[in-house]
């Protein structure tokens, strides 16, 4: 569960790290994004304990990003799948982001795990901002503003 005084925050950075802040969470949904949807399957995969696992999972039901579904393997008990919501994929682009940065700043001789490219065509994508247009705006030229909602102090 996400610490209360985090999910209190002004941040929304503050506030999403309070749901997506540890390290297994982002791998979990890497897998899910991917079609993993059982315990085994994440457990097996990522090699994470259970009780890290259960965990990870718990908060990212209770917050909205994963549905928990049952379902039930003839000849054995019942058991719960995971599922993306809407919430869940669109952290496809943040991951997406996270990737390019490592692929970047962090590359491997072999060379990214993962292209992303368009459905369509086949085309490389990458993450980027985009105007209200839908131009790609280079970050050097995107600016923060603080609001009125930005807290003092």
């Amino acid at each position: 569960m996400a610490a209360p005084k985090l999910m209190d925050s002004t941040c929304s950075i503050a506030r999403s790290l309070g749901v997506l802040g540890e390290r297994w969470t982002f791998l979990i949904l890497r897998e899910a994004l991917t079609g993993t949807t059982r315990f085994a399957q994440f457990r097996d995969v990522l090699g994470i304990a259970p009780d890290v696992l259960t965990a990870r999972l718990t908060t990212l039901v209770e917050y909205g990003v994963l549905t928990r579904e049952p379902y039930q393997e003839p000849g054995s008990r019942p058991r719960d799948a995971y599922h993306l919501t809407d919430a869940g994929r669109e952290l496809d682009v943040v991951l997406g982001a996270l990737q390019q940065w490592g692929d970047r700043h962090l590359p491997r001789a072999e060379g990214p795990t993962v292209e992303r490219r368009t459905r369509t065509d086949d085309r490389p994508v990458h993450v980027g901002y985009v105007d209200g247009s839908g131009h790609e705006v280079d970050p050097s030229d995107v600016v923060a503003h603080r609001t009125a909602a930005y807290p003092a102090g």
